[in-house]
């Protein structure tokens, strides 16, 4: 009887291939959703001013706040809408920090603990067992590629924010949503690989100043809403200044020159000395720049361009 002989190095790759572990796309993680930016977390060195920044100028309420064991205020939270919020934080920045004032950026998805076993299978590293924060909802911590700290949030319906749920928003509040929140980052090919390969953000624009020689920004959207971050690449070590311009918030505002004239006529209450004006944007919108006390930037942002149009998306390539 005639057999086929095989090299030995194939046939044990054979017998390897028939008894390895079959495994289906089941086996593998399903991404749960991203919704949206949850919330953006600042550093801040007087809570009070920064609190008379929100509430009195830019007309928004604190339904509530963290406090530590000696009674003083260790974080506030700075309701947008029912789903968004600004943490202002008395915490100290880490020694090693090079965010300057931004603490963290927070996305909300629809199940914590699927999110922390498909992140967990892409190595993205996330906790074994998935906390209820103070407020009630379930959260945790993980980094991009930029060390910038990524917090996961579930809502959930018996926390803080479920029970306000419709409440504490005043028609005083300049904006009802958070449109993107802005980080500074490195490398945007290793951005990339965290926002649009794992969490399945979908870029949609690319944008520089008028004088630049490589790209300065990139906006991707998550797969599961509206909300989007911004990109903010850089090649050089950033000021302080610098780093407070690009780490940012954008509110939407639908007509940024009501928003300059009711924003004049609080400025004085406050002490905001800064310029208050709307100029049109790279991206062909009307836009408004404000700085907290610390100079942390808070873009207020027309959600379409001056004549409808779409601005072009730039050409220039990331710097190396």
């Amino acid at each position: 009887m005639f057999r086929l002989r095989l090299p030995f190095a194939l046939a044990l790759a054979l017998a390897a291939a028939f008894l390895a572990p079959r495994f289906s796309a089941a086996d593998d993680p399903h991404r749960p959703k991203v919704l949206g930016v949850a919330h953006v977390a600042f550093y801040v060195s007087d809570l009070e001013k920064t609190r008379a920044f929100y509430k009195d100028f830019l007309g928004f309420d604190e339904p509530f706040s963290l406090q530590r064991p000696d009674g003083t205020t260790q974080m506030a939270f700075i309701k947008i809408n029912d789903y968004q919020f600004v943490e202002l934080s008395t915490d100290k920045p880490k020694p090693d920090n090079r965010d300057g004032q931004l603490s963290h950026i927070s996305l909300y998805t629809d199940d914590a603990a699927a999110m922390r076993d498909y992140l967990n299978a892409r190595g993205v590293a996330a906790p074994a067992v998935i906390p209820k924060g103070r407020s009630g909802n379930f959260n945790y911590n993980v980094k991009d590629a930029d060390n910038h700290t990524v917090e996961i949030v579930q809502y959930l319906p018996d926390s803080w924010s479920g029970q306000n749920r419709g409440k504490s928003i005043p028609a005083t509040r300049i904006s009802d949503h958070i449109a993107h929140a802005g980080v500074l980052v490195r490398s945007l090919d290793a951005a990339n690989k965290f926002y649009a390969g794992i969490l399945g953000f979908q870029e949609f624009w690319r944008g520089n100043p008028a004088n630049a020689k490589t790209l300065s920004w990139v906006n991707m959207r998550v797969p599961d809403g509206r909300d989007y971050i911004e990109l903010m690449l850089y090649d050089k070590p950033q000021s302080a200044d610098e780093t407070g311009t690009k780490n940012h918030i954008s509110l939407t505002v639908p007509d940024a020159e009501k928003a300059v004239a009711i924003l004049k006529q609080r400025a004085a209450k406050v002490g905001y000395t800064r310029e208050i004006v709307a100029k049109t944007g790279v991206n062909r919108k009307r836009q408004v720049n404000l700085y907290d006390p610390d100079g942390s930037r808070v873009e207020l942002m027309e959600p379409d361009t001056v004549d409808g149009q779409p601005a072009p998306s730039s050409t220039l390539a990331p710097p190396q």
